[in-house]
């Protein structure tokens, strides 16, 4: 299942419930991030066909992601803008190494991480929010980020060994799990 090492705080539940319209706001800009950082690896790794084909079908389903929250929002009347971006996928980062492969291999490791933690935040939402629509809403993406995130395992898996992959995801989700715990207490789908 999702090599998460701790679950959410329960206080996270509660400012997502108290600030609705901010966690749509902020999923929004995660759907298009993951979008564009799958597009990302794309750029950086032309020669890596092997992954071509499932990141661009990562890409085009992100992107169909954003435009369901943005549904969503403006369903709402929500006020659409930019927002400063919380800090857990910029810290999770830094934990990638920066000689190929395994920078590689890292980063598609921090990002199946950061589709696990969407996945759980997502359950967690579909159970507590008091909208049945904006509760199904959520529920119905779950399948999709537990996709996402044995993906980008499995590519991970064709750029290492699967021993070394599973070692060097245990030692991320112990890296998740302290930025988890270190970033400040926001509205936020990773805050």
């Amino acid at each position: 299942m999702l090599a998460l090492l701790v679950p959410s705080d329960p206080d996270w539940v509660r400012r997502a419930l108290h600030d609705l319209d901010e966690i749509l706001v902020d999923h929004a800009h995660c759907e298009k991030k993951a979008a564009s950082s799958a597009l990302a690896l794309l750029f950086r790794y032309p020669e890596r066909l092997e992954l071509a084909f499932a990141l661009t079908r990562l890409a085009r389903e992100e992107l169909a992601h954003y435009e369901e929250v943005l549904g969503q929002i403006q369903a709402r009347g929500i006020p659409f803008g930019h927002r400063v971006p919380a800090p857990y996928a910029g810290r999770l980062m830094t934990a990638v190494r920066r000689e190929e492969p395994r920078r590689l291999l890292d980063s598609l490791l921090c990002m199946a991480l950061i589709e696990a933690r969407s996945c759980e935040r997502m359950r967690l939402l579909a159970e507590a929010v008091p909208d049945p629509a904006l509760a199904c809403f959520y529920g119905g993406l779950l399948r999709s980020e537990a996709r996402h995130y044995r993906t980008y395992v499995s590519l991970a898996e064709r750029v290492g060994p699967r021993t070394e992959v599973r070692r060097r995801l245990e030692e991320l989700a112990r890296h998740e799990a302290e930025v988890l715990a270190r970033v400040p207490a926001m509205a936020r789908m990773h805050g």
